[in-house]
């Protein structure tokens, strides 16, 4: 799986690149919605998860590299996830801190949700946001997609409220 637009290229992580996940991850700026950045073990444990990702689903988050320098800036990608019993496709989505701001995300996030309803056929996908995370919020807007309901995650002994964004193959066709 690897996807390119105008100005990125997402491809799989590879084993040894927790260094490049750790800019972001182990950023407290970009990591707040997860209630503080994330341990050197918690970094490893997500590329490994990824790396599993990929052999099991055939999909994953996948490292976001600029094209104009070769940088990687971030993630994007493709992962299941269950909320109120019921399991999605979710879109998401981290970017380095000095990449926030140039329209990356929403880049990245649209050629996700193309590949995933065309290629892969999904019938919907969805973004979680925290209510709290108002750009994450406006990347899922402008990523075509409209609040299909609130729900409380628990994450770090924290109550937090959150957002399942949705579109569905129905709303693209109409477009």
């Amino acid at each position: 799986m690897e996807i390119e637009t105008t100005r990125l290229i997402l491809r799989p992580w590879r084993a040894g690149e927790e260094a490049f996940l750790a800019q972001f991850l182990q950023d407290e700026r970009v990591m707040y919605a997860y209630e503080g950045a994330f341990s050197a073990e918690e970094v490893k444990n997500w590329l490994q998860w990824n790396l599993r990702l990929y052999q099991e689903k055939g999909y994953g988050l996948l490292a976001i590299v600029r094209k104009s320098d070769n940088k990687i800036i971030g993630e994007c990608g493709l992962t299941d996830q269950i909320v109120q019993d019921e399991t999605y496709l979710e879109i998401g989505y981290h970017l380095i801190y000095d990449a926030w701001k140039n329209g990356y995300a929403i880049e990245a996030a649209k050629a996700v949700k193309e590949y995933a309803l065309m290629q892969l056929g999904a019938k919907e996908v969805v973004s979680i946001v925290r209510d709290t995370n108002l750009a994450s919020m406006n990347v899922a807007i402008r990523n075509g997609m409209f609040v299909k309901e609130r729900f409380i995650k628990n994450y770090r002994n924290v109550v937090m409220p959150h957002y399942l964004f949705s579109t569905c193959t129905s709303t693209i066709s109409q477009k």
